[in-house]
């Protein structure tokens, strides 16, 4: 028999979790808002957009706490927040990769926001907009004082670039904690993305890295993505395990090209 431990009413109240039955693996539950083992985040779902900004001086006051989503463009960003809100164009996706050319501010529980940055690395983005791009992500990452991490999402089948070093390097250098997610998963095989972490885990530069396979397509890794960037908005929740599948969502599978 299953035990279930019971948490006090209050948090439970506050962002509507429910513990797990039990533990999963790498490919974690996908998005079946029947299936109530599944872990869910609940203020995410309630993400609106707030702002765009495109100098430093535009940001929201820096108080509260938020997570930020960057990565190469065309590995599957707009998609990824998207499946993480249950919102069916939160993050608009495009066909035309580098779309995202500001920091997107959306606000979710008072004082918990979560923030789209620019894509990079994409060619075809003109050369001016992309040297405006570093100044503001290098003065956002070194001085949000709210900023708790970094989701960096990768293309399992292309990741680790030198966008991405160069930027996990800078997180790191400025304090912050970087998780990365190994996007399009579900493009190999369990045992193929399996060795393909593996080995991305035994560079040494990678090493201490958060890391975890994921799929914006089909939802797999979706309750460990909620789980940490609960733990990061919540830090006096850190201890707990609370989950939830969400109801009534509005979500609806999209493409990753952004």
């Amino acid at each position: 028999m299953v035990r279930r431990h019971r948490r006090p009413p209050s948090y439970r109240a506050a962002y509507g979790f429910r513990l797990p039955d039990k533990a999963h693996g790498d490919y974690a539950l996908g998005m079946d808002h029947t299936n109530h083992n599944s872990f869910r985040f609940a203020p995410l779902r309630r993400a609106a957009y707030r702002l765009s900004v495109t100098q430093a001086g535009q940001l929201p006051a820096d108080d509260g706490a938020e997570v930020a989503i960057a990565g190469r463009s065309n590995v599957g960003k707009s998609s990824t927040l998207n499946m993480l809100t249950e919102r069916r164009a939160l993050a608009r996706v495009s066909r035309t990769p580098g779309r995202t050319q500001a920091i997107n501010i959306f606000d979710l529980d008072p004082g918990q926001r979560l923030v789209d940055l620019p894509g990079y690395g994409y060619a075809k983005v003109p050369e001016a907009l992309r040297r405006s791009w570093g100044p503001l992500l290098e003065q956002y990452l070194r001085r949000r004082g709210s900023l708790r991490g970094l989701i960096l999402v990768m293309d399992i089948r292309h990741p680790y670039t030198a966008h991405d070093a160069d930027l996990i390097a800078f997180a790191e250098g400025c304090g912050r904690p970087v998780h990365v997610l190994l996007n399009k998963a579900d493009k190999l095989s369990r045992g193929a993305a399996t060795q393909e972490m593996a080995r991305l885990r035994r560079i040494p530069e990678l090493q201490g890295v958060a890391m975890q396979l994921f799929s914006a397509q089909s939802g797999l890794g979706i309750d460990e993505l909620h789980e940490r960037i609960a733990r990061w908005l919540t830090p006096d929740a850190e201890k707990e395990t609370p989950a939830e599948a969400g109801a009534n969502s509005e979500f609806s599978k999209g493409g990753e090209n952004s």
